[in-house]
């Protein structure tokens, strides 16, 4: 039997308030350097010199951020690059219940990214938006990943029969 892909989706970061605070804090740091390598003028310390490498470094980091997820014969693949290597698997028959909802990132999770909740709702994968693929798992877990394309993904659930409410 195939293992052919039904449904897949690839996210990136592309909330423009984050770039621009990326973007500003960048470009601050690079006018320090510049002026203080072309003009001679000292105006930081070593500090700033970490401070420019650790924003370099952040900015990098969420510019290789991915979010996957694939729906399969099999199973669910998701997977959080770079923080996930590997795809993480969920087998049809470990989920209890399936489903697509609309959340709030902020007041559910605490906000985008690989996040835990406080109050109860288990793991979220998300990088934008507030629709969800709602996984409850046999043994009592949650795990909630963020999608564009929820009603291409609801679609696809039931055509194989797997949406469980």
């Amino acid at each position: 039997m195939s293992n052919e892909t039904l449904f897949s989706e690839s996210q990136k970061f592309k909330q423009i308030w984050l770039w621009l605070v990326l973007l500003g804090i960048n470009g601050f740091f690079f006018f320090v350097i510049i002026k203080q390598a072309v003009g001679g003028q000292e105006i930081g310390d070593a500090g700033m010199l970490i401070g420019a490498w650790a924003t370099m470094l952040v900015t990098a980091l969420f510019i290789s951020f991915r979010l996957d997820t694939f729906i399969k014969k099999d199973g669910i693949y998701v997977r959080f690059f770079p923080l996930h290597i590997k795809f993480k698997y969920f087998a049809w028959n470990s989920l209890e219940k399936i489903f697509v909802r609309q959340y709030s990132p902020v007041k559910e999770y605490g906000g985008w990214g690989l996040r835990y909740s406080l109050f109860g709702k288990g793991k979220a994968y998300n990088i934008s938006g507030n629709k969800g693929l709602q996984l409850e798992f046999t043994s009592g877990k949650k795990l909630l990943i963020g999608t564009n394309k929820p009603d291409e993904l609801t679609e696809t659930l039931i055509k194989i029969g797997r949406l469980k409410q």
